[in-house]
């Protein structure tokens, strides 16, 4: 049984020579859609299944990624049982470059450290890293200004803060940066 495919999906599957971007709301079909769009190149275009980049934001999604066109490639083979060419790519997928935003990136840094003038021994700092950093770089600009006898920062510390404690501005700076970064992460998800 055929998927009966919308305009826009049908022309997501079948775009051929140039990179595609797949947009759309959670439940939308998107796996769907790029799975098809997976199979149509390895069938219909002769692609190997490991030249492929397929990005993808959470590790789930790319794993159910990898899944799905498992599944979709053994559908195939229930159909035509000798093609070679599909038997090929069970065993490419392993090398498919299925991944996050964040591990593909990783990986260009490791292979390309020496371009981009970084260190081979560099490493991603984790969560409990970032908020030191994080607090380290807003000390810092306290201490700055206050240092610097910064009007305008000391009126805005007088405003927002306590007697002898700043703590509350901090506290202050800090949600908005969280409620910043929240925003942005829904509106470019």
């Amino acid at each position: 049984m055929g998927v009966n495919w919308t305009k826009e999906q049908k022309q997501a599957i079948e775009t051929t020579g140039n990179n595609t971007l797949v947009a759309a709301a959670a439940g939308s079909g998107k796996t769907a859609v790029l799975v098809e769009r997976m199979i149509h190149k390895i069938v219909d275009e002769g692609v190997d299944i490991d030249k492929i980049l397929i990005v993808t934001f959470t590790n789930a999604a790319a794993a159910e990624m990898k899944e799905r066109i498992l599944e979709a490639i053994y559908q195939k083979l229930e159909e035509e049982p000798g093609n070679i060419r599909l038997q090929k790519q069970i065993t490419l997928l392993s090398k498919a470059n299925i991944c996050t935003i964040d591990s593909f990136c990783l990986e260009v840094v490791r292979n390309y450290f020496y371009e981009i003038d970084v260190s081979p021994n560099f490493k991603i700092a984790d969560t409990t890293e970032l908020e030191l950093i994080k607090l380290e770089a807003l000390e810092e600009v306290f201490e700055r200004n206050y240092e610097e006898k910064n009007q305008d920062f000391l009126e805005l510390v007088e405003t927002y803060t306590k007697y002898l404690s700043d703590d509350p501005l901090k506290d202050l700076i800090l949600n908005i940066y969280t409620f910043i970064k929240v925003v942005h992460f829904q509106e470019n998800g």
